[in-house]
């Protein structure tokens, strides 16, 4: 009991130091002291006076919602004698393999670099500014030359590393010592092969029992098939509700059997705690400022993952604008560092190499800097390039080549004076990460409205599903509790795909790291991740990609090739996802 109130005493104190200093803790201070000005307060009973105020005034809910927020980000870890990195992944191993395949996708960018002859970042002239400005609405009409560039990596590169772990202190046990735990990963015939902690069937039932088959839903219940009016009607008039009152953890709730199409966006932007005020509009119109003012090598890669994938989607290549817009700032947002206090994953950094060309640039310590300050890439006021992209953690001399030789005896490589986080947001994108937007942008039809959702889905779910870890909702335990349910509900079709050269997982990762994105049809997507937010859980996706496997078993076990399953489970755009969650789930 003293351990759990210590956890709430903890979480309380950093919940409270994470909203010091910020715009809503100014914005209360300033509002209480409006309120404690008025004539009609007592002295003594001012602070009961002016808290009834803000409750009356809606000040409330809004720091209520903001609390619910920070909770998501709250890190578990409570000892301070246990290290920072063990704090983010406790699991050694999982933090060499992240720490491995970082280093992958950081080679794979600097050898484009080097094969391109391009800087990381280069500052536009003023015309291409003015241009890219008068574009900026129209940017899919322009055609720029990305036939030499390449995805950094694509979801089956990053299967290869994640289905490549082995936990170096597990061994088999043999004769007495084994028991039912071991037993059940010794027979495990999947490509994954560390012994993570997988929820069973009955800690899933638990887990989403609004599921139930007693239960009505949005996506079911109110389908042409089975029509019922009382119970949409029903939905509607409680939607309207949940919106007016604007509560957080009661519009999360809500979504858990779904939300009404015409209600889905301001439902999912109050659950999220997003709100769109005049210094999100400003600071969104800084971080478009940045893009305008230097250009990125991953701007590059954005446009290609556009091009590659949304613009040619039948659902989605109307949407190219936006999606070019959103992804190009959100590499600019500096908050997203954030979320890498408490991920296994840990930002790039480039260090700064200044052209011999450049004149009066400065190095001064004592020089303001205000770009690289606000995110900017740049370090003077000069004509500025990166060096080569490296985690800073691990610099060994004997790392350093020849191309970075010059900087390095200068004393600019690997100092922390001159590393910059690259890209601003610490986050390289990959084939398909254009993905994550697409569905969003049939909810808003606001840029700014429709960046900040991303950004908060993106930090609370997605990043998730390209990071190596322990995380009980990690891209690993997702793939981990795909094959062990698939395996537990028909080991017959299991073992069959395994025989023909099959292996399950390499069909359904595509769909698990883009959370079904592009699979599924659009409305039908809305409706998944409408539990996903509700439930606050991932575990949804391995459960609907067998689901969508036990759906398929019958074409499945005829075929003999590879080939074959791949066709038979080619289209999803025809499926329905809550009678195939519910099969799984509450199958009798």
């Amino acid at each position: 009991m003293d351990s759990k109130l210590d956890n709430v005493a903890k979480t309380i104190d950093d919940i409270v130091k994470q909203l010091n200093g910020t715009t809503l803790h100014t914005q209360l201070k300033r509002a209480a002291q409006h309120e404690g000005e008025k004539s009609s307060v007592q002295l003594s009973s001012l602070k009961s006076d002016v808290i009834q105020s803000l409750k009356l005034s809606g000040w409330e809910k809004l720091l209520r919602n903001e609390v619910f927020r920070k909770m998501h980000s709250v890190q578990n870890t409570l000892d301070q004698a246990i290290p920072f990195e063990c704090q983010k992944e406790p699991l050694m191993y999982m933090r060499k393999a992240q720490a491995n395949w970082e280093r992958r996708i950081l080679k794979s960018m600097n050898s484009m670099c080097t094969e391109l002859s391009i800087p990381l970042s280069r500052k536009r002239p003023a015309d291409e500014q003015r241009d890219l400005l008068h574009k900026w609405n129209e940017m899919g009409t322009d055609e720029p030359d990305l036939s030499h560039f390449r995805p950094v990596y694509a979801p089956k590169d990053f299967l290869e590393v994640i289905t490549s772990i082995r936990n170096p202190n597990y061994c088999s046990l043999t004769g007495s010592e084994i028991d039912d735990r071991s037993l059940n990963f010794e027979s495990h015939w999947g490509l994954i092969q560390v012994s993570l902690q997988v929820p069973s069937l009955a800690e899933l039932r638990e887990i989403f029992a609004e599921f139930s088959l007693s239960n009505a839903h949005v996506g079911l219940d109110d389908s042409p098939d089975f029509p019922s009016d009382m119970f949409q009607n029903e939905r509607n008039k409680l939607a309207k509700r949940v919106i007016d009152e604007k509560r957080s953890p009661i519009a999360q709730y809500f979504c858990r059997r779904g939300c009404p199409s015409g209600f889905r966006a301001d439902l999912w932007q109050i659950a999220l705690g997003v709100t769109v005020g005049h210094l999100d509009v400003l600071k969104y119109e800084q971080m478009k400022g940045y893009v305008l003012q230097h250009d990125l090598l991953v701007d590059s890669l954005i446009y290609k993952d556009v091009k590659l994938t949304s613009v040619n989607d039948d659902y989605y290549f109307v949407f190219e604008d936006y999606l070019y817009q959103v992804l190009l700032i959100f590499s600019r947002d500096t908050s997203v560092l954030e979320l890498f206090s408490r991920s296994s994953a840990t930002p790039p950094k480039s260090y700064i190499r200044v052209e011999k060309s450049s004149e009066n640039v400065s190095t001064d310590k004592n020089t303001p800097e205000p770009d690289e300050q606000d995110g900017q890439p740049t370090k003077s006021t000069g004509s500025s390039v990166f060096g080569k992209i490296r985690i800073v953690d691990d610099l060994p001399d004997d790392a350093i080549d020849e191309s970075d030789a010059a900087d390095h005896s200068t004393g600019k490589l690997g100092l922390e004076e001159f590393a910059v986080v690259y890209p601003p947001n610490g986050v390289i994108p990959f084939h398909g990460f254009s993905m994550y937007v697409t569905p969003l942008c049939y909810l808003y039809s606001e840029p700014v409205r429709l960046y900040y959702v991303f950004r908060e889905f993106y930090v609370r779910f997605f990043h998730r599903l390209h990071v190596i870890s322990s995380h009980p909702q990690g891209i690993v335990t997702l793939c981990l509790l795909f094959e062990s349910l698939l395996q537990s509900f028909h080991p017959t079709l299991f073992r069959h795909l395994q025989d023909i050269g099959c292996q399950p997982l390499k069909i359904a990762f595509k769909w698990l790291v883009r959370a079904f994105s592009g699979y599924l049809s659009t409305d039908q997507l809305l409706l998944l991740w409408d539990r996903i937010l509700g439930f606050n859980n991932l575990l949804l996706l391995p459960v609907l990609a067998v689901a969508i496997f036990l759906f398929r078993q019958t074409n499945l076990l005829l075929v003999t090739n590879v080939a074959g399953v791949e066709a038979s489970l080619s289209d999803l755009s025809t499926l329905q996802v809550i009678p195939l969650l519910q099969s799984v789930l509450f199958h009798s």
